[in-house]
C-alpha cells in the first residue's frame, strides 16, 4: 500500500522536503481509517503540514480507488526526537 501511495503522492510533495514514510488501514470507533505518514530530514511543521495534506487530499480524490472503502483520511507525520537512547 505504501508504494502505491508513494508513487502518486512523493513527487508532488516533494518541494515541501517530505515524502511518505508509510501507508496503512486501521480501525477506530468503528470507523475504518486510511492513514498516510510523512517524513523528512528536518522537523516537519503544521505549515508542511497543511500543505502537504492539501496536495494528497486532491490526489486521493482523483483515485478514490485507493482509500479502499476508508470512513476517513488521516494525514501526519511521524515524530521527530533525539536519538541518544538508540
Amino acid at each position: 500500500m505504501k508504494e502505491k501511495i508513494s508513487s502518486l503522492v512523493d513527487d508532488k510533495i516533494k518541494e515541501l522536503n517530505v515524502f511518505v514514510d508509510d501507508a496503512f488501514i486501521s480501525e477506530e470507533e468503528g470507523k475504518k481509517i486510511f492513514n498516510i505518514v510523512l517524513d523528512s530530514e528536518e522537523i516537519i511543521d503544521l505549515n508542511k503540514i497543511t500543505d502537504a495534506s492539501r496536495i494528497i487530499n486532491k490526489l486521493m480524490d482523483e483515485n478514490v480507488s485507493l482509500l479502499e472503502d476508508a470512513d476517513e483520511l488521516d494525514i501526519f507525520s511521524k515524530e521527530k526526537g533525539d536519538n541518544k537512547d538508540e
